[in-house]
């Protein structure tokens, strides 16, 4: 899924209930993380729920994996999933991604404790992004 669907998506659901079981429809949808990488080495902090990402770069493209124990989160993994789906490292860097958010109206309709989560999210994949020699 890209970032164009997501949107259209988001924007066909009528009210935030539809929105919230959509948002764990995707998180269901997650390839399953493999327990040797739900370590601290793939943990990201600053997330309320147990969150793990790990990175695969190729040809200067990154592309994630990750999971979490809890559902509503697993969701949140991809919708970051997808925004940063097909771009180059140095485009994660520089992705508006906090605009993303708000036309989905996460920002909105998180708990502070969920959007923190979500920022750090965002924060390690770009630091991973960093990590990538161009």
């Amino acid at each position: 899924m890209d970032i164009n669907e997501l949107i259209e998506n988001f924007e066909m659901l009528e009210d935030w209930e539809d929105r919230y079981r959509y948002i764990i429809d995707l998180g269901s949808s997650l390839e399953p993380l493999a327990d040797k990488y739900k370590t601290d080495e793939w943990k990201v902090r600053g997330c309320q729920s147990q969150v793990w990402l790990v990175p695969e770069i190729s040809n200067g493209f990154l592309r994630f994996r990750g999971d979490s124990d809890a559902m509503i989160v697993k969701g949140l993994i991809a919708i970051v999933f997808a925004i940063f789906a097909g771009k180059t490292a140095a485009e994660i860097k520089t992705f508006p991604v906090e605009s993303v958010f708000a036309r989905l109206g996460l920002e909105e309709h998180l708990s502070p404790s969920r959007r923190n989560g979500l920022f750090s999210m965002v924060e390690k994949i770009r630091f991973y992004a960093d990590s990538v020699q161009e």
